[in-house]
């Protein structure tokens, strides 16, 4: 492409910053109106006692959260370092400034003391890898089904349905394996069935790949999570108080809701800049890379959308175009596809090193009971 294609290429840049400075201000004022809610319509105090509600600490963990999840979602918008690094700042400040408040707090919105235990918080992260796992394997798997193989929305959307299948059936046999051989067996099991899930997909998502390859990563990756969220879940009640129940419960929505959103994020940023990458190599490999304008290897190298939209606006080079992008797209997600194995393999270590065997989490769970059953201090201080 010459340098005719610069109005085209120009107009795709434009719309692509256009579009993330929409959701930039679009997402900024939802924020300030969600934390305004949070502060005054909240009520002050819990049906269960007259404790009031640490409407601060919420604040604070909805700007940790929100400033981490945009921070990693923006780190591959060009010309994005700057405000990377201002919500960097802001996650690490609003983080810190939770903690401090959680310590602090008469009435903690999360009780530090009582997630330091180790059942609840290896649990808690065991959980945010599976889940997040699970919620970024098919953030990248729809986007390779349609980019790559084809597929319309429906047959994508239905494509994940081994995954549901497997998730129910295995469900009932992970509750039992619990009793049988302690949370870290089921967990660990959990883990060696998303590890061959992120295998699958790492080695033959290809170009041309049958579906009953589709359907065994994704039927892997269910049985995963069918195998793990139960004793996920079930570590994280029973390590805590009576009182602090809705902490776990929270916990577990916590696993899928902040673990889906920091993997689909990884998996997306990886993506883009494996994708990027092996686009910007395929032009500067290619003989006519000199009649490339700036512009145009922007958009082409920007998404596998942006490289469409411009595939359509010039039929002439279309093919070309399009057979780039899939191959920079799976250049790409396998980037994220990596990244899914070593999650998988970082969360199966910490189960294996730290989550106690089965007799030893009977015993850390009963001391637990031992410790709860003792009345809390008149001034309402945390006992260690």
């Amino acid at each position: 492409m010459t340098a005719a294609s610069e109005p085209g290429a120009t107009a795709a840049a434009l719309l692509e910053h256009f579009w993330w400075g929409s959701v930039f201000l679009v997402t900024l004022p939802l924020a300030v109106v969600a934390l305004l809610m949070a502060w005054f319509v909240v009520p002050a105090h819990v049906n269960e006692a007259t404790d009031p509600v640490d409407n601060l600490g919420g604040i604070l963990s909805v700007l940790f959260i929100g400033a981490l999840v945009l921070g990693i979602n923006f780190a591959t918008v060009p010309n994005g370092g700057a405000l990377v690094a201002g919500l960097a700042l802001i996650a690490l400040a609003a983080g810190g400034a939770f903690l401090i408040r959680q310590r602090r707090a008469r009435n903690p919105l999360y009780d530090l003391h009582v997630a330091a235990r180790r059942i609840f918080w290896v649990a808690a992260l065991a959980g945010i890898i599976v889940f997040g796992s699970l919620m970024g394997a098919m953030f990248i798997g729809q986007q390779f089904l349609q980019n790559v193989l084809g597929y319309s929305t429906l047959e994508a959307g239905t494509s994940i349905i081994p995954a549901a299948l497997m998730m129910v059936v295995i469900a009932p046999t992970s509750a039992k394996l619990v009793e049988s051989r302690g949370s870290r067996f089921t967990l660990l099991t959990g883990y060696v069935f998303c590890l061959l899930g992120f295998l699958c997909m790492l080695l033959l998502w290809k170009e041309g790949t049958p579906y009953w390859q589709v359907a065994l990563a994704y039927a892997f990756v269910g049985a995963g999570v069918g195998f793990a969220g139960t004793p996920a879940s079930h570590s994280l009640t029973g390590a805590v108080p009576v009182r602090r129940v809705g902490m776990a419960s929270g916990t577990a929505d916590l696993q899928r809701d902040l673990g889906g959103a920091v993997m689909q994020s990884i998996f997306g940023a990886l993506l883009t800049a494996g994708y990027a990458s092996a686009f910007a190599a395929a032009i500067s490999a290619s003989p006519d890379s000199s009649k490339v304008s700036d512009s145009t290897a922007a958009a082409l190298t920007k998404s596998f959308s942006s490289a469409d939209a411009l595939a359509q606006q010039y039929p002439q080079y279309a093919s070309q175009i399009t057979a780039a992008a899939r191959s920079s797209f799976l250049s790409g997600d396998q980037w994220a596809y990596t990244a899914g194995v070593v999650a998988v393999l970082v969360g199966a270590a910490l189960v294996a090193g730290c989550f106690p065997g089965r007799e030893r989490e009977r015993e850390l769970l009963a001391e637990y009971h031992a410790a709860d059953s003792v009345p809390e201090p008149a001034s309402g201080e945390h006992s260690s």
